[in-house]
């Protein structure tokens, strides 16, 4: 690359233009002018929604979906209100909305051109889920299947969403949006006269909080679930706004060349999907079990604006971005009529062709190609960008004076230590802010107020990266024959190499977000090029093309950032009190950070006094300290941000083998998230589990814990318990022991018949030298080899007849008399507020009014058999 803005032949004059640099207060204009390109293009882009098109102008929008009248059958499904599974409310006034709206339509249909089918499904059935034998009974979906009456396929699209709830929230969001959306494609494909190669079902899902059991009811025991071919899964971790596309196939890129051509608001990215993948999200959906158990492939979409009222009451209608109809449903319609006349659906597996690569730019258009075209293009992008530095390094010999090739060659190894030392520096820096906000107290200070993320992890990538520098090039510009543009564009071709080294990295690790670095790396290649072209015509054009080549760049990682801070800011906020959430942030800050930052930063050095300047981001970075530790800083808010937290009134009975029985009962509290420290402090501050918790956990499975997620054991260091009067549980628990058998000298068949509540949790932990060698439940724990004590989960939908199980157990030939085992049974009452004790609501009450409860009864009780 020629700076040939300098052009200088020696001596006096060109020393003093070496040192020519701009006036210092240009440099705080050059970062507001960045600051204020990121406000008028990545957030207004993010927050771009089509018009919604309203009933009384649906004449003059044929065949096109009509967001007011989604928007109004939410409010009728809102006022609803929770819908846990196993409710009145769930079981039967959904599904008469569910129903009644399906009526409507089929009245409203061409029925000379389509069939359309109504069904109720009530499912039963087991399965293995994250490390639990889980099983259900009686759940309920309902499934409309769309067929053109002169279409004979047997090939079907699924698409799905649930109308189950989880604890108190009224589930605007998640997923009644997604409902109604439903209900309105089904609205518009029944009244159109367009093709429709393929029937779609449209499946309505009533159990898909209680771990997804409304669709595992439907892929493994509808009579149309062999047809259903691929699928359009539709789901919500937030409260509406764009949805996006964060999970395809697996293994086939088809699917996503259909989104391309047909989604008219793209929203999608395949970092988002290895994120996912792995565990970066606490949560799943229905894509799994629909992937898992039924092989089916497809487009997993969600709603993630508003995280902070995920699972809350402030799940609700009024909470829901407006532009959320038009834009989504706009997406489903069109995305469903072009899968139903896909051709690949009449042999998905001569299409099952590895995985795709996808992002889109602004939501404005997006980008997919093939794993295998992201390989050959990472790697020709990366040597491009090396073959140009090279070109550019070698022009530089010839703009310099006194010996320029070895001058230049040793500066430039030079300038590329220092980099990486920028780099590390800089990384360092920000995950030190880390350690020190979690070490001292005050993490998730960025949890409400986003905008701390700028002083706390932003500012420290910004010091190291330009610090180092500035120094380098103080000591060296009266010793080098360098001049300044080179020694900038040095430490941006350095920057350039690292970002290379990374891109190759993650391609040969398999990982198909290697694309992130390739972009920055493509247009910096195009803007060195740009210079070779213009090198022989034009002068001082070197900022001018390389800050122009940045802006597209600096747009698409700003805007993704910022996606980034909207959708996982809130979700730290239920990743559990054992999360190190400011490390997580700080770590993808400065990733994302560096790759545009080390390309901007530099450009800084051209101004007088940059040290000076660059040294105020350090300035900054204790300021914003100072202010996490000030009420600004404070990560909670009052009905917008709360701080979450489990209660569960409890009732613990203990069984003992000499036939003793005791009993306590208490306020079992387990906090979701890492800073609890301000609660425990005041409310609870005189509260010590340590006695009780290590006595239980000699004595009983799982501590003796109500645990409603296995999660919840490795969260167990913070929990509290507070002993109170006893719950009013709605149901008690009745065990009874049917039968004992002998299947041979060392083997024993227990058969027990239980009655409680419609959430239940048991554990089963097998006595020394005791092995179970089988169950009524599923098998996998036992198969796959896993560790007692083991934890099974089982749901009912107004079920009243008594659970009934088995086990057989393998022991010494000489213990004929036992005991073999402890068997625990944890019910838990979700929908149940009616009984809560006035104790209870007293004690809930207590807690500040930035927090949040998700609070119900339980009952704890254990045997020795």
């Amino acid at each position: 690359m020629s700076f040939s803005s300098v052009d200088i032949a020696s001596g006096e004059k060109g020393s003093k233009k070496r040192d020519d640099k701009w006036p210092w207060y240009g440099a705080p204009i050059f970062c507001v002018i960045w600051f204020a390109l990121f406000y008028v293009a990545a957030i207004p882009s993010f927050f771009s929604y089509p018009k919604m098109l309203y009933v009384r102008d649906e004449a003059n929008h044929p065949g096109e979906f009509i967001g007011e009248r989604a928007m109004i059958q939410l409010a009728e499904y809102s006022s609803i209100g929770n819908k846990m599974v196993g409710s009145i409310n769930n079981e039967v006034h959904v599904v008469n909305f569910v129903k009644r709206e399906v009526e409507k339509i089929v009245e409203q249909s061409r029925s000379d051109l389509y069939d359309i089918d109504l069904e109720v499904q009530y499912a039963a059935g087991s399965f293995y889920l994250w490390d639990a034998a889980t099983s259900y009974d009686n759940v309920s979906n309902v499934v409309v299947r769309l067929s053109r009456k002169d279409s004979p396929s047997d090939n079907y699209l699924l698409v799905n969403s649930h109308y189950d709830s989880e604890v108190k929230t009224p589930a605007a969001g998640d997923d009644g949006v997604m409902v109604v959306i439903m209900l309105e494609t089904l609205r518009v494909m029944t009244q159109s006269d367009r093709p429709l190669a393929h029937p779609v079902v449209f499946l309505f899902n009533g159990a898909e909080e209680a771990n997804m059991l409304g669709a595992h009811g439907f892929i493994t025991k509808h009579k149309w679930a062999k047809n259903c071919k691929a699928l359009i899964n539709l789901d919500s971790t937030g409260s509406g706004g764009r949805e996006v596309l964060f999970q395809t196939g697996p293994n086939h890129p088809w699917l996503m060349s259909y989104y391309q051509k047909h989604a008219p608001h793209p929203f999608s990215i395949t970092l988002g999907e290895e994120l996912f993948q792995n565990n970066f999200i606490p949560s799943d959906t229905d894509f799994r079990i629909f992937r898992d158990f039924g092989n089916v492939p497809g487009l997993d979409m969600a709603h993630a604006l508003n995280g902070y009222v995920y699972h809350t009451k402030y799940d609700n209608f009024k909470n829901l971005a407006r532009g959320t109809y038009q834009s989504t449903g706009e997406n489903v319609l069109a995305l469903t009529w072009a899968l139903a006349n896909a051709p690949e659906l009449d042999d998905t597996a001569a299409h099952e062709e590895g995985h795709a690569v996808f992002f889109d730019y602004l939501g404005w258009f997006i980008v997919v190609y093939t794993e295998n075209a992201s390989i050959a293009i990472n790697i020709v992008v990366s040597i491009g960008a090396l073959i140009c530095i090279g070109i550019s390094v070698y022009f530089m010999t010839k703009d310099n004076v006194v010996d320029a090739p070895k001058v230049v060659a040793l500066r430039f190894g030079t300038i590329c230590l220092v980099q990486l030392g920028a780099v590390i520096i800089a990384w360092g820096l920000t995950l030190l802010v880390a350690v020190f906000m979690q070490a001292v107290g005050l993490a998730e200070s960025w949890y409400y107020g986003i905008w701390m993320t700028f002083g706390l992890y932003f500012c420290p990538m910004f010091l190291g990266l330009g610090l180092l520098p500035a120094f380098y090039i103080g000591w060296t510009k009266r010793k080098t024959y360098m001049k300044l543009n080179h020694t900038i564009a040095c430490f941006m071709h350095a920057h350039c190499i690292l970002i290379v080294f990374l891109c190759l990295l993650l391609t040969g690790l398999g990982i198909r977000s290697a694309f992130f670095p390739m972009i920055g790396l493509f247009f910096y290649t195009v803007s060195m090029i740009v210079q070779f072209i213009l090198r022989l015509t034009i002068k001082k054009c070197f900022f001018t093309v390389h800050l122009l080549c940045q802006i597209l760049p600096f747009f698409f990682y700003t805007y993704l950032m910022y996606v980034f801070l909207l959708v996982f800011v809130p979700m730290q906020g239920r990743d559990g009190p054992d999360s190190k959430p400011d490390m997580l942030l700080a770590a993808f800050i400065a990733l994302m950070t560096m790759h545009f930052a080390g390309f901007i930063v530099p450009v800084l050095h051209k101004f007088r006094k940059s040290k000076t300047f660059i040294s105020m981001f350090g300035v900054l970075i204790i300021i914003f300290i100072i202010l996490a530790a000030t009420p600004a800083g404070f990560p909670f808010k009052k009905d917008v941000a709360a701080q979450r937290y489990y209660v569960l009134h409890t009732q613990r009975t203990l069984h003992k083998l000499d036939g003793t029985t005791t009993q306590e009962t208490g306020f079992y509290i387990q906090p979701v998230d890492t800073r609890y420290s301000e609660l425990y402090d005041t409310t609870l501050k005189n509260v010590e589990p340590e006695i009780w918790l290590k006595n239980n956990c000699a004595e009983e499975p799982y501590c003796g814990l109500p645990l409603y997620s296995g999660r919840w054991l490795s969260w167990k260091d913070s929990a509290r318990w507070i002993y109170s009067s006893a719950p009013a549980l709605p149901v008690s628990t009745e065990l009874t022991e049917v039968s004992r058998q002998s299947i041979s000298l060392n083997k024993k068949r227990f058969e027990f018949s239980l009655k409680a509540g419609d959430r239940i949790v048991m554990y089963v932990d097998p006595l020394e030298k005791v092995k179970i060698t089988n169950w009524s439940f599923d098998e996998t724990l036992l198969v796959d080899g896993h560790t007692a004590p083991y934890f099974i989960y089982h749901v009912t939908s107004l079920v009243t007849e008594p659970y009934n199980f088995w086990l057989e157990f393998e022991h010494d030939a000489a213990n004929t008399d036992g005991p073999y085992f402890k068997l625990a049974v944890s019910v838990h009452f979700l929908y149940h507020p009616q009984h809560y004790t006035p104790e209870f609501r007293e004690f809930l009450n207590t807690f500040p009014d930035w927090t949040y409860t998700t609070d119900w009864l339980a009952s704890y009780e254990s045997w020795i058999f």
